[in-house]
């Protein structure tokens, strides 16, 4: 099955990286966000990506074109240009497909440029910016047993205020960095059937979240997965700061995964060993 990676936006909001590279490509713990999220899948067993391209695609060309210099120890000889690995990476396996899907194209538009790769008649999506620690299996499982066309990943994600719990005008309860307990959002990791191309136009202004989807919740076509567990975007430096610490092992009492940090289980998205 193939896994569908948006990367073509531009991450206006985290500029200062994103002037010389695109979102995916910003390191979490030294290696690409997108490297991360193409970890989970692997895990599980899905290796055939399909990458789409917009905003300074070429950077995620590079990557991949050099991957194996830059994850290897080599020697190489300068008159011959022989060049002599010392060491394998574990990335075994991996069929990434690198498209250029348009620099200003919306995600629906990206997905309907690269139904030519699409090989079977079910294909993942997800965003190239967004953790979890889900299990790819069990979501397919689920997209199986009902047959529809699209299932959305529902995730409650952790709100960036405190909460406060109130009698009257006195605060009974603060709580620092809650989940949202009301209501799921969307998280990425969807599956869909390739019917839903029909839904999708290559038009730059094709938001895939936006009518596609509408029309497929109201054509009784969507479905949503219930993650529980742990997931995290990374819109904001204070989204990376997280990550990164989270990565690092390093969290104070006020962190939202602090308890799964001190237990020794280190990053709650790094799901292969």
């Amino acid at each position: 099955m193939n896994v569908i990676i948006l990367c073509g936006g531009m991450g206006t909001r985290l500029r200062e990286e994103t002037e010389t590279k695109p979102k995916p490509m910003i390191n979490v713990g030294g290696k690409p966000i997108l490297w991360h999220i193409m970890k989970i899948y692997s895990h599980y067993g899905f290796k055939d990506f399909v990458l789409c391209l917009g905003y300074r695609g070429e950077v995620i060309k590079d990557y991949f074109l050099n991957y194996e210099a830059m994850n290897t120890d080599f020697t190489i000889e300068l008159d011959s240009g022989v060049v002599t690995s010392h060491n394998n990476h574990e990335e075994t396996g991996w069929q990434v497909t690198l498209a250029d899907t348009g620099e200003k194209a919306m995600t629906g538009a990206r997905i309907k440029k690269i139904e030519k790769y699409i090989d079977g008649d079910l294909f993942m999506v997800t965003y190239g910016d967004g953790l979890a620690d889900i299990d790819i299996q069990d979501l397919v499982k689920f997209h199986k047993s009902h047959g529809r066309i699209v299932t959305v990943t529902g995730v409650r994600p952790a709100s960036r205020f405190g909460e406060l719990e109130t009698n009257g005008d006195e605060v009974s309860k603060f709580g620092e960095k809650p989940q949202t307990k009301e209501g799921l959002v969307n998280g990425g990791f969807f599956i869909l059937d390739t019917r839903v191309f029909s839904y999708l136009t290559e038009e730059d202004d094709c938001i895939f979240e936006g009518k596609p989807l509408e029309r497929l919740a109201a054509d009784g076509e969507l479905m949503v997965y219930r993650h529980p567990g742990f997931w995290q975007c990374m819109d904001t430096y204070r989204d990376l700061q997280l990550l990164n610490n989270l990565w690092a092992g390093r969290a104070d009492d006020k962190e939202l995964y602090f308890d799964r940090i001190s237990k020794g289980r280190g990053a709650p998205w790094k799901v292969w060993g």
